[in-house]
C-alpha cells in the first residue's frame, strides 16, 4: 500500500519524508489555510521534497471553472494529480482531463455508487472520507470493502485512496481491506511510529548494554 501524508505543513511533509517511507502528498483548501501561507509558495516547497503524486485542489462547483484550474495546476509539476469534488460538474471535468492525459483524484466521496461513477469517468484516484462517515454514525471502513469489491469485480483501474483517517486503526483496516493508498495525518502516522513496548524494550536493551565489558563502539 501506498502511503501519502495529508497535510500542506512544509515542516511536517519535510520529517515525514525523511524516513524513507512517504509516496505522495495530498492537500486541500483547507490544509492550505491552516498554514497561513501563499498557496504558491507551498507548493512550490512540496513538490521540491516528495517525488511522488501531490493532489492539488480545484476550487469550482462548474466544469469549466475546474478544467481552467486544473490546467493551471497541472502546469505546477509532472507529479501533480488533480483533486476534484464528487459531484456532476465534477464527473464531467474528470472525464476530460483523463481524455487529456491529466491525473486526477475524485474527492468528497461517501458512497460505493460515488466511486463507481467515478472509475467510469476515468479518475485515477478516489478518496472515500472514512472518518467523516464515522462522525455521522456510519461505519466507515465499509466503503473500502464495498469499493474493492466493486473495483476488483470490474478490472477498474482506478486507485482506492483512503481519506480522513483519524488513527492508526484506521490505517491498518484501510490495509488489510486492500486500499491501494492510505493518505495520513501526520499525528496519526507518529503514531504508527510508536508502541510503549518498543520503549520499553530498548530503554532495557541500552541499559544492559552498558553492564557489557570491552564494548566495540
Amino acid at each position: 500500500m501506498e502511503i501519502f501524508i495529508d497535510t500542506a505543513d512544509v515542516e511536517e511533509i519535510r520529517r515525514a519524508n525523511e524516513l524513507g517511507i512517504i509516496d505522495g502528498v495530498t492537500t486541500n483548501p483547507s490544509l492550505v489555510a491552516k498554514t497561513g501561507r501563499s498557496f504558491q509558495e507551498v507548493v512550490e516547497e512540496i513538490v521540491q521534497i516528495v517525488d511522488g503524486p501531490i493532489s492539488l485542489e480545484t476550487v469550482s462547483t462548474d466544469a469549466e471553472g475546474m478544467l481552467k484550474e486544473a490546467h493551471q495546476l497541472a502546469e505546477i509539476h509532472p507529479n501533480v494529480v488533480i483533486k476534484i469534488p464528487m459531484i456532476e460538474e465534477g464527473l464531467k471535468a474528470v472525464r476530460t482531463l483523463t481524455d487529456e492525459g491529466i491525473k486526477t483524484n475524485v474527492t468528497l466521496m461517501f458512497s460505493a455508487n460515488q466511486a463507481l461513477l467515478a472509475a467510469k469517468a476515468g479518475a485515477s484516484y478516489v478518496s472515500p472520507f472514512l472518518g467523516r462517515l464515522d462522525d455521522i454514525g456510519h461505519t466507515g471502513m465499509e466503503i473500502i470493502h464495498e469499493i474493492r469489491t466493486i473495483y476488483d469485480n470490474y478490472g477498474f483501474p482506478t486507485k482506492i485512496l483512503a481519506a480522513s483517517l483519524r488513527h492508526p486503526i484506521h490505517v491498518k483496516e484501510a490495509a488489510m481491506i486492500g486500499a491501494d493508498v492510505a493518505t495520513i495525518p501526520y499525528k496519526a502516522l507518529m503514531q504508527m511510529v510508536k508502541h510503549s513496548l518498543t520503549d520499553v524494550g530498548l530503554a532495557k536493551f541500552l541499559a544492559d548494554w552498558e553492564k557489557v565489558p570491552n564494548k566495540p563502539f
